[in-house]
């Protein structure tokens, strides 16, 4: 049950924050990472399109061998990737209490700029303790 990286893309597709948390991820460049944040972007705007009834939402969850992704589509458009083992219990509930440290740490700092990358203090330390706290 370990979560292994968290990434945050903008309405745009731009990644704003990228943390990797646990060994087991390839060590990629900053470059490879924008890549792999728009290319995730596309593929969740088109998926969103695929729906019989076209109200999508567009892919929630991405499994492979020994990850999973889970993404969180907001209201604003900014997207949550959470990169997990396979075990995790509960990634969901994860990516909600980071999306409130997000909202409550970075929305309300007045020296933010929207769809910038994130350096806000003390939001780093935040999702590390909600990271720490759901390894079981």
């Amino acid at each position: 049950m370990v979560v292994h990286g968290l990434w945050i893309i903008n309405k745009a597709g731009g990644l704003v924050f990228q943390r990797n948390y646990a060994e087991g991820l390839s060590s990629l460049t900053a470059n490879e990472y924008l890549v792999l944040a728009g290319t995730l972007h596309g593929v969740h705007a088109i998926t969103s399109k695929l729906s019989p009834t076209g109200k999508g939402s567009g892919v929630q969850v991405i499994e492979g061998e020994d990850f999973k992704l889970n993404i969180m589509l907001t209201l604003t458009g900014t997207k949550f990737v959470l990169i997990t083992s396979l075990p995790h219990p509960n990634p969901e509930s994860t990516l909600q209490k980071v999306y409130e440290a997000y909202s409550d740490a970075v929305m309300k700092n007045p020296f933010y700029t929207l769809e910038m990358p994130i350096n806000v203090n003390g939001f780093d330390e935040r999702i590390r303790t909600i990271v720490a706290s759901t390894v079981g």
